[in-house]
């Protein structure tokens, strides 16, 4: 859903005009978007018609609905709806401690606040709860964040470009952010964001991915076969970044 809105405004910076969706017929995948509140989201990006929200109410799986992020008073609105209803999912489905709602946000918190410091440019967030039963045997909060903005090697060129010469494209920026820890700043302790959600993210066995540009790097857990880095893949404008949790097991 956040990588349509991504196409959408790429198409529509293209061809100066908001480019024209069609939406699924079938009523499960509609009421899923109208419930993840794509379509609210989508109003800013497309031209299309919009459907009636099909099915009723019931208890929701959904974290965070899409959400745009432009501005720090944003990231305050991400963190005050987590905290206002993500606890219940994160104990229920996940078996987290209720501690685990603060840290839950701050993973959030710092995703939303790269978009703002980094992307320079529009982006959305959304989270939810799956259960995989076939590929896991558990449920997963899956969080999802992307921008439209200058990506990693944009954001750190003018800081780091220098010491890596021929070297420097979009893996080795990815690389320098997510596993030397290296940012835009010169100073040292300045926008470790990153590092924090790796630590965070590890601590909870889950994984974490992030693509920009061609290529896309990982940190990722013995349940998981997504290589920790490839390049050479379709160019990404901005970034994306992606975080699986897991449920606790059982002691």
């Amino acid at each position: 859903m956040l990588a349509l809105l991504v196409a959408g405004t790429v198409a529509a910076r293209a061809q100066e005009g908001r480019p024209k969706l069609q939406l699924p017929e079938n009523a499960d995948v509609g009421g899923y978007l109208a419930r993840m509140g794509f379509q609210a989201a989508a109003r800013e990006v497309f031209d299309f018609e919009a459907t009636p929200r099909r099915g009723g109410g019931g208890p929701s799986d959904v974290l965070l609905e899409i959400m745009s992020v432009a501005a720090n008073s944003d990231v305050h609105e991400v963190i005050d709806r987590v905290q206002s209803g993500a606890g219940a999912i994160l104990s229920s489905k996940l078996g987290y401690p209720a501690t685990a709602v603060v840290q839950f946000s701050v993973i959030l918190s710092e995703v939303c606040q790269n978009i703002i410091e980094h992307a320079e440019a529009p982006g959305w967030v959304a989270a939810q709860a799956y259960n995989w039963t076939k590929r896991l045997g558990r449920y997963v909060v899956v969080i999802s964040v992307m921008d439209v903005g200058r990506g990693f090697r944009g954001s750190l060129t003018d800081e780091h470009s220098a010491r890596y010469g021929d070297r420097w494209a979009d893996a080795t920026a990815l690389e320098a952010a997510f596993l030397h820890g290296l940012t835009r700043f010169p100073d040292s302790g300045r926008g470790q964001g990153i590092q924090q959600i790796r630590r965070q993210v590890r601590r909870w066995d889950g994984a974490i991915t992030i693509r920009s540009g061609t290529a896309r790097i990982g940190q990722v857990p013995e349940w998981d076969d997504t290589p920790p880095l490839v390049d050479g893949m379709s160019p990404l404008p901005g970034s994306q970044i992606s975080i699986i949790l897991p449920a606790r097991l059982a002691e």
